[in-house]
């Protein structure tokens, strides 16, 4: 595995702007101090993506930037959630890939607040003339500024944040060529996961990483389609199990095969649905069927799924019809445990570290 360092330019970006969320407030990193967690706050960005990190040594990870448009609706959201974080800048920016719902927040978000680092795969592949294009156009026009520098991230490379490791699973196609500490056994789930044709879009590309902090291990494939994650899970497993997964696709069908969801054996899964988009009832399906399962967490109640799939109501952080940009709260410890808050109804679930 490479280690490694940022380049493309020296100072970030001055910030203006800021509209703070009416939600409960967060709690703000305990830098230096024994036993501090990793907090992860769920951005509600209405079934687009923008998930920050904030480690226990005080550096930031988001991982994509939700819209564009919206009178800067995702990027307001995200800058309040970094200043309730206790943050002045955002360290490092990951853009899994370059759909409009994870890169097109990018230029009014470096308008609102500093970006030191920008991840990406690589070039766009799917120049298709329209939003996609112009999204990654205008996210490089971003990187041409020089106010930020950048890092083209590669599988196996380990990206320079502290406080946590985060690894490069997928980038632009390719896998980790390696397992990782416990991966590497025949997955038994293959045989239940159909194939599908291969997705041409900028989804296969898709930038996916582990997350790991002490014992606790998170995993974050962006949307990383179904015939791409039979080909890195199958026929052996090279991740092991998660204790949380981000849902792949913010829960389309397109995602989430057995031989994924069912192998890394998550105890919670998080997903950053909206009302309409995302959320599909096969997802929803597999998700609450994955073996180990102890809650689905959702941003938004999901239309498609209706009473009978989605979680229960107290795990939902935006129930149906609101638009309050309530978030989810996930503050990990190194033995394993976690909790997770609620904005919406500012009440906390604990899990407790597992026997290992």
């Amino acid at each position: 595995m490479r280690v490694l360092k940022a380049f493309l330019g020296a100072a970030a970006f001055a910030g203006v702007g800021l509209m703070f969320l009416g939600t409960a407030s967060a709690r703000s990193p305990q830098q230096g101090e024994d036993g501090a967690k990793l907090k992860i706050f769920f951005v509600d960005v209405e079934g687009g993506q923008s998930t920050l990190f904030v480690t226990p040594a005080g550096e930031s990870l988001l991982i994509d930037t939700g819209w564009q448009g919206r009178e800067g609706r995702d990027a307001d959201r995200i800058v309040a959630m970094a200043k309730q974080a206790g943050l002045k800048k955002i360290d490092y920016v990951l853009i899994t890939h370059y759909h409009e719902d994870h890169v097109g927040g990018v230029p009014q978000l470096v308008a609102r607040i500093p970006v030191g680092t920008f991840i990406d795969h690589g070039p766009n592949r799917e120049m298709d003339g329209g939003v996609t294009q112009s999204g990654y156009e205008a996210y490089q026009a971003v990187l041409a500024k020089g106010g930020a520098k950048r890092i083209l991230a590669r599988p196996g490379d380990v990206l320079p944040i502290h406080g946590m490791k985060v690894t490069v699973i997928s980038a632009d196609g390719e896998f980790i060529k390696q397992p990782l500490p416990g991966g590497g056994a025949a997955n038994q789930f293959c045989h239940a996961s159909e194939t599908r044709p291969a997705d041409a879009t900028e989804n296969s590309r898709s930038l996916g990483v582990e997350i790991t902090f002490g014992k606790l291990k998170l995993l974050d494939l962006g949307d990383l389609t179904w015939d791409k994650e039979m080909q890195l899970m199958c026929p052996a497993n090279p991740l092991g199990k998660m204790d949380i997964l981000i849902v792949s696709h913010h829960g389309w069908y397109q995602s989430s095969s057995p031989a994924l969801v069912d192998a890394i054996h998550p105890r919670v899964a998080v997903m950053d649905n909206g009302e309409t988009k995302g959320g599909s009832t096969p997802t929803l399906k597999t998700i609450a069927a994955s073996p180990g399962l102890e809650t689905l967490w959702q941003l938004h109640y999901s239309v498609e799924g209706g009473p009978e799939n989605n979680t229960q109501a107290q795990y939902i952080a935006n129930p149906a019809g609101t638009d309050a940009g309530y978030y989810l709260e996930l503050s990990g410890a190194k033995d394993g445990g976690f909790d997770v808050f609620n904005a919406r109804t500012n009440a906390t679930k604990k899990y407790a570290a597992p026997a290992r």
